[in-house]
């Protein structure tokens, strides 16, 4: 392990914890407010709840990690025989970058036919922007690094054009009164997304040891809390909006319409 100072170590061990309590909250709430808005919507602020539950448990195992691999004897810092295992990182997004994804198109309740073929390439692409990272996160080879890096961009940059090309005509199709939260959405997803390649170039600019250490932990850390809480906040506040807007559409139908539809 990378030689840390006890306060780095602690700064990381309470983002963790932080964390930990964000998405476990985050979870409860996304559950609940699920049975509060149309049926429509329910599967989307499902599949948001299951991004922080899985979120959470990821993260109680890396501040497990985390503390197994140092022990603090006052001002001390000795690292362990046990190595942090930040795979978990890894496979954490593997599973809920994907599913970031697939909740906003389900929340902004396409035609089956574009549903399916936007979750299956946008779920894809976020596959393998992921697993291309992995070996240059466990590099410390810097050309390794770059390498990795650049063939990870290549998805990313196709994600970044589909949510602002390929969905303009979805959302201008959103009722006026969530164009904006749905369009806020998209660059909440890039800008936090965005984060994470800057992360990994931490160990390549300059950032070593215990500094570098800590950097890309508490940097990846934040990156999740806005990519996972705050972006399902805004993904419940779409649902419960366009909830509303139904509604208030179905009761100003004439009764033989509603009977019908």
């Amino acid at each position: 392990m990378e030689p840390l100072t006890v306060a780095q170590f602690l700064l990381v061990y309470n983002a963790f914890s932080f964390t930990i309590a964000v998405m476990g909250a985050a979870t409860i709430f996304f559950f609940m407010r699920s049975f509060q808005v149309a049926p429509a919507y329910r599967t989307a602020l499902t599949v948001t709840g299951l991004v922080t539950l899985i979120a959470c448990y990821h993260y109680f195992r890396i501040a497990h990690s985390w503390e197994a691999a140092y022990v603090v004897n006052g001002a001390t810092l000795t690292p362990t025989t046990a190595l942090f295992n930040d795979a978990y990182r890894y496979v954490d997004w593997l599973l809920t970058v994907p599913l970031l994804l697939i909740e906003l198109i389900l929340v902004m309740k396409l035609t089956r036919q574009e549903t399916i073929a936007k979750c299956t390439k946008l779920g894809l692409l976020a596959l393998v922007m992921v697993a291309l990272g992995y070996p240059g996160e466990i590099s410390a080879i810097p050309s390794t690094r770059w390498l990795w890096w650049t063939l990870a961009m290549i998805p990313f940059l196709i994600i970044v054009y589909d949510l602002f090309v390929g969905l303009k005509n979805s959302i201008a199709s959103q009722p006026e009164a969530v164009r904006g939260m749905v369009s806020a959405t998209r660059w909440v997803t890039i800008l936090s997304w965005s984060f994470y390649p800057i992360v990994f170039v931490f160990p390549m600019i300059g950032f070593t040891g215990g500094t570098a250490n800590t950097a890309v932990q508490v940097g990846y850390t934040v990156a999740d809390i806005v990519a996972k809480a705050a972006f399902g906040v805004l993904i419940y506040l779409i649902a419960a909006r366009k909830s509303e807007i139904e509604l208030e559409q179905s009761a100003a139908m004439p009764l033989g319409s509603r009977q019908a539809a």
